[in-house]
């Protein structure tokens, strides 16, 4: 990636945060700010340079992700998601294609769908279902192998971006053997059906409506053209399904105390000691949670998959996400009353940042599997429940 992704970031910020109450208050997508990220380039970010993107590693999409995150959080999560399946998608070398057994025929298909992104299209995940979460081995979707290729029957839930994405990645099991889980991309168009479900507490602009799926895409739509690799992807590249949140809420605990910072000096408060040190303890543990990042996105560019390299990437989401809670927390108190008025940015921080810990792994799943890990076991395997 070269400085332009970084510095487009930093450009588009302002313009998704000047829209960012308005798509909150009324629950709307924020459609000019996905347009801006078309015109930046942005949807290629994860894409390699071969196939027309900026070939961005982990670390620097990370990067990207918070800066987009200080303007709207809501916007950066959503762009996470298209960035964890063009980057996941891309991180597949030859070397990794060929243990997995993936044909030449779906890598073709997988660089088609890598130079479309790089040409404008995203890609939303319908991963999620009610009753089971992320996890991976309960989904009740279910697809069978047809004529014409592949046929998807079910229902997703938390489907950031829906109605709007070009493409969904789509986790469903196999109907003739319910341990085989396989992953799609499944276009937009007839045999999607978006149901409105979503009005929440927080990051209210994504549009993460329900997805039911009653569709029959062609056979090339199989990502990795071999079925069952979904749970194998998932311990190999856990940072897309973990830690790739991380940075967005590092991002909007920043947002925070660069809203708290404003409203302060706006109202003559910034005399208090105890406000200036409730500030001083936010941007310190920001900075903290910040470090882990950028170690955890060091760590997967340098040695994906790594044992190490595992524990930093569960480690950069327990922190982000109770470190973003917590700081907007404290600074809204900071604030006073008159920042918890609807519509003011503090009050919508807050409510996003509040988020952070319950997106999969939830920060108690992530306590519990660093725990495990310490105390010398498989945290993988060792859990009361599956981890996908």
């Amino acid at each position: 990636m070269t400085v332009h992704a970084l510095e487009a970031a930093r450009r588009l910020a302002p313009r998704f945060a000047a829209r960012a109450a308005e798509h909150d208050r009324d629950g709307s997508f924020p459609v000019e700010d996905f347009r801006d990220l078309r015109e930046a380039g942005l949807f290629g970010l994860m894409v390699p340079r071969a196939l027309g993107g900026l070939g961005a590693t982990f670390a620097e999409y990370a990067a990207v992700a918070t800066e987009l995150a200080r303007g709207n959080g809501a916007t950066a999560l959503v762009f996470n998601m298209h960035a964890s399946v063009t980057g996941a998608l891309g991180a597949v070398t030859e070397e990794l294609a060929e243990a997995l057994g993936v044909p030449a025929e779906a890598l073709a298909a997988r660089d088609r769908l890598l130079t479309a992104a790089a040409q404008g299209s995203w890609y939303a995940v319908a991963m999620s279902e009610r009753g089971a979460g992320a996890r991976l081995s309960q989904l009740s979707t279910v697809y069978e192998a047809t004529d014409e290729g592949w046929h998807l029957k079910g229902s997703k839930t938390f489907c950031s971006g829906a109605g709007h994405a070009d493409g969904y990645l789509v986790a469903a099991r196999s109907s003739a053997d319910q341990s085989v889980v396989s992953q799609f991309l499944v276009p937009a168009g007839d045999g999607l059906t978006v149901e409105p479900t979503w009005d929440a507490l927080g990051m209210r602009a994504t549009s993460s409506h329900d997805l039911h799926l009653d569709v029959t895409v062609p056979s090339d739509r199989l990502l990795g053209g071999v079925e069952g690799l979904a749970l194998v992807v998932a311990q190999l590249m856990p940072h897309w399904l973990v830690a790739s949140y991380a940075a967005v809420y590092a991002g909007v605990a920043r947002a925070a105390i660069d809203a708290a910072a404003e409203h302060l000096n706006a109202r003559n408060l910034s005399g208090l000691p105890a406000v200036r040190a409730r500030l001083g303890r936010a941007d310190a543990a920001t900075a903290a949670a910040e470090l882990v990042v950028a170690e955890a996105a060091r760590r997967v560019d340098d040695a994906p998959g790594d044992e190490e390299t595992n524990r930093w990437v569960w480690r950069a989401k327990l922190l982000a996400g109770t470190t973003a809670a917590e700081v907007a927390a404290s600074v809204l108190e900071a604030a006073g009353t008159s920042a918890t008025r609807r519509g003011h940015p503090l009050e919508r921080l807050y409510r996003d940042a509040r988020c952070g810990s319950l997106h999969p792994a939830t920060s108690d799943v992530c306590a519990d599997w660093l725990g495990i890990a310490a105390l010398g076991g498989d945290p993988d395997r060792d859990g009361s429940a599956p981890r996908w």
